[in-house]
């Protein structure tokens, strides 16, 4: 007999749900909104969960990644009354074992949940006679759920020897986790190949890849092997695959399928036998529609695909990375290591990280520099940058949470138009103004430094709106 959770606003599908797990032998609990479905699979030992899409306090998908790392890991059936390809694509894509609708047939719901119910119960049964063997992840921090599916991905991967894609933005460790399907293969005692193909020469790009025989071209003197013949044995990790030249795709295709190459200018073929991880932040489909990057190498590069997210979207792990690092470049500069105020992660937290890990990283070794022997860092001791986003876009939400609610009121009752917007840009500028001179300390060089504004005019703005002036 199996556990299950019903997360649904609706009585009447609470109850139809509930008669079906029944029917079929199983306990069910049902939960009204999302916070205590949340509550309750954190609590119990579910193997199921039904999850509606439009509840009273949330979208169900948003909420689905935090219900699968609940502590026994159901496996979730999305339910929504309005159908979306969109929607469906996100659950599947977020680890859902389904998306139906809620009209579907009893048959059609009682099948989902018998086929996710063998699924669970096989997978459970595997991992309890399978060795638990601890992830080689260097340098890859952090545990949110976010991750942690990412991890997962690469434990999945690195068992095999088939073609593994990484996507993900710009900074957000791309190489970090190459290497780590590396290092959790058996091919982690030999080598792994870097190829940067965005810096690949065109004119050079078949020599470097193949390699090449004495006087094969003007200046080739000897001989030398490619990259490809150096992953011998082990793993070739072809770095932004989408800026491979496209003449170049055809012949790398065949040496994928055959693990064989004929070095430029030689007489024989050679081969190779490595594994092959691909990672770029492009649009491979949209590039094979455009015609610049072939279908079928896609075929070839994509067996499993790890998509990483970016910095903003696993904010859980800001602190652990921050201490890590902190530590990190106190230890590499013979600092003595170094603590925090609240507001110094609260505003690595706020910001966006537009350059994701490689910027954060960056980032926390300026700081810690900038501070030197200072024993604790504050928000003042991270780039001047990083502080007024986060500054402008508090204001941003201060302005909007301050508007009141639209409310239908009688004509005659309006401001005239010039009054009001005189009314909620004098707000707004003096909202600026108390986030300006709170950031700034009160230091009107600073404050003008931030602002852009003349020392003349902060000051008559701070005496028009009846603020501290500093002596």
């Amino acid at each position: 007999m199996a556990k299950i959770l019903i997360i649904d606003d609706e009585e009447t599908v609470c109850e139809s749900m509930s008669l079906v797990g029944k029917r079929a032998g199983h306990e069910t609990s049902c939960a009204r909104t999302l916070a205590a479905g949340c509550q309750m699979a954190s609590a119990g030992d579910f193997d199921l969960v039904f999850l509606d899409v439009r509840l009273p306090d949330g979208n169900g998908l948003e909420m689905l990644p935090r219900l699968a790392q609940a502590p026994s890991k159901p496996e979730i059936v999305i339910m929504t009354g309005f159908g979306d390809p969109a929607g469906a694509e996100l659950a599947i894509n977020s680890g859902a074992w389904d998306y139906i609708e809620k009209g579907s047939s009893v048959k059609d719901i009682t099948l989902s949940l018998v086929r996710a119910l063998e699924y669970r119960k096989q997978k459970l049964s595997l991992s309890a006679h399978q060795e638990v063997v601890a992830l080689k992840r260097e340098s890859i921090i952090g545990n949110s759920p976010a991750l942690n599916a990412c991890l997962d991905a690469v434990a999945r991967a690195a068992v095999s020897d088939a073609g593994v894609l990484i996507l993900g933005e710009t900074g957000s460790g791309k190489e970090l986790f190459a290497r780590a399907v590396h290092q959790n293969s058996k091919r982690s005692d030999k080598p792994f190949v870097v190829v940067d193909c965005a810096s690949l020469p065109e004119t050079l790009v078949e020599s470097l890849l193949f390699g090449h025989e004495k006087g094969a071209f003007t200046g080739a003197e000897k001989a030398r092997d490619g990259l490809i013949s150096q992953a011998h044995g082990g793993t070739l990790f072809l770095d932004e695959v989408g800026e491979l030249p496209f003449a170049t795709q055809k012949a790398f295709l065949r040496v994928l399928q055959e693990r064989r190459y004929r070095p430029v200018g030689g007489q024989r073929e050679l081969e190779s036998d490595f594994r092959l991880v691909a990672a770029t932040n492009r649009n491979l489909n949209q590039m094979a529609e455009a015609g610049t990057f072939r279908s079928d190498l896609i075929f070839r590069l994509s067996t499993f695909v790890i998509e990483l997210p970016p910095l903003r979207d696993r904010s859980d792990d800001i602190k652990e990375l921050a201490r890590y690092y902190m530590d990190k470049f106190c230890e590499h500069n013979g600092l003595s290591p170094k603590g925090s105020c609240p507001e110094f992660m609260e505003t690595l937290q706020a910001y966006r990280w537009p350059g994701n890990v490689r910027e954060f990283i960056n980032t926390i070794e300026r700081t810690v520099l900038t501070a030197r022997e200072q024993p604790v860092l504050f928000a003042q001791h991270l780039p001047t940058q990083i502080r007024v986003q986060v500054t402008q876009s508090a204001v941003n939400r201060h302005e909007t949470s301050a508007a009141p609610p639209a409310q239908p009121s009688p004509r005659a009752e309006l401001p005239k138009l010039n009054d009001f917007r005189d009314n909620v840009y004098n707000q707004a500028e003096k909202r600026y103004l108390c986030d300006l001179m709170s950031l700034s300390q009160n230091d009107i060089a600073t404050a003008c430094n931030l602002s852009g504004l003349s020392q003349s005019r902060l000051y008559a703005l701070l005496k028009i709106h009846d603020l501290h002036r500093p002596t």
